[in-house]
């Protein structure tokens, strides 16, 4: 064989193994290097678990979760079994400590009442309940419908004012009631999130018609509205004059037009009232 091709052979096949050797450390560098993946068992709802819901064993299971769990996950069974649900849990979703009521202050509606607040419960009908629209979650104005004491002008009819705003509903349902001659009648009760001052107005406010008026809950703005009278939906148009914080009230004036005929040519002119111009 030729000396010269035998060389390049030689030289081809020392490149080669040095290649493959460098290939080699370097691919079982990183195999060393690599870390094994961390997972963490945490506790997680076994099915779809209700708000309020005083949770047993039978509503967990423990799942395993790859790198860091989330905030507040329970790891162990024992930390939730016992404590009531504030929101709805889904079926696989891992069980979070600020999901969960306090230790001790049990399930149902109270637990999922916040510390300073209160649930107050209003009944209504189909209408005044948004036609079925009012679940927990929604937020609502409430608005009150009737003839206050002692009504100065009776032309004003019914008044209806808006006496609280963005109030959120905790829940909604029905519930079994009597009525005169005692026979049970099934009635919807919508519970809503308020301040013990609201509650009292709420209180006062069940002894007339009461309306809930859906709202986006992402409009948390408070508007200031007027009430409103039967008398101005039915009545003359009204101009409002402000002065301070005493609203007048004055009528719109009345308007009289004269037709002026001169020789083929007609025309219209307007006068107003005397007691316009006064």
């Amino acid at each position: 064989m030729n000396r010269r091709l035998l060389t390049i052979l030689l030289v081809a096949f020392l490149i080669a193994s040095g290649c493959t050797f460098l290939v080699y450390r370097v691919v079982g560098n990183k195999a060393v290097a690599a870390k094994p993946i961390v997972t963490t068992p945490v506790v997680a709802a076994a099915a779809d678990i209700k708000i309020g819901t005083l949770l047993t064993a039978a509503n967990l299971t423990t799942m395993e979760l790859k790198g860091t769990p989330p905030k507040g996950a329970i790891l162990k069974p024992s930390d939730a079994i016992g404590r009531g649900v504030l929101a709805d849990i889904y079926q696989g979703e891992p069980i979070i400590d600020s999901r969960l009521a306090p230790v001790g202050s049990g399930g149902g509606l109270a637990a999922t009442i916040p510390q300073g607040m209160r649930a107050c419960a209003v009944k209504v009908d189909q209408v005044v309940g948004v036609a079925g629209f009012v679940t927990p979650g929604m937020h609502v104005d409430v608005l009150v419908l009737g003839v206050p004491p002692g009504q100065q002008d009776p032309s004003e009819g019914t008044l209806t004012r808006t006496v609280l705003q963005n109030i959120a509903v905790l829940s909604a349902g029905t519930d079994i009631q009597k009525d005169a001659e005692g026979k049970p009648q099934q009635v919807q009760v919508v519970n809503l999130l308020v301040t013990p001052e609201d509650a009292q107005t709420l209180s006062l406010a069940s002894n007339l018609k009461i309306q809930l008026v859906l709202r986006n809950p992402l409009d948390t703005k408070v508007e200031k509205v007027e009430r409103t009278a039967t008398g101005q939906l039915f009545g003359a148009p009204v101009a409002v004059k402000r002065t301070g914080t005493v609203v007048h009230k004055v009528a719109a004036p009345k308007v009289f037009t004269v037709q002026v005929i001169n020789g083929t040519k007609s025309s219209q002119e307007k006068f107003s009232s005397p007691e316009a111009k006064q």
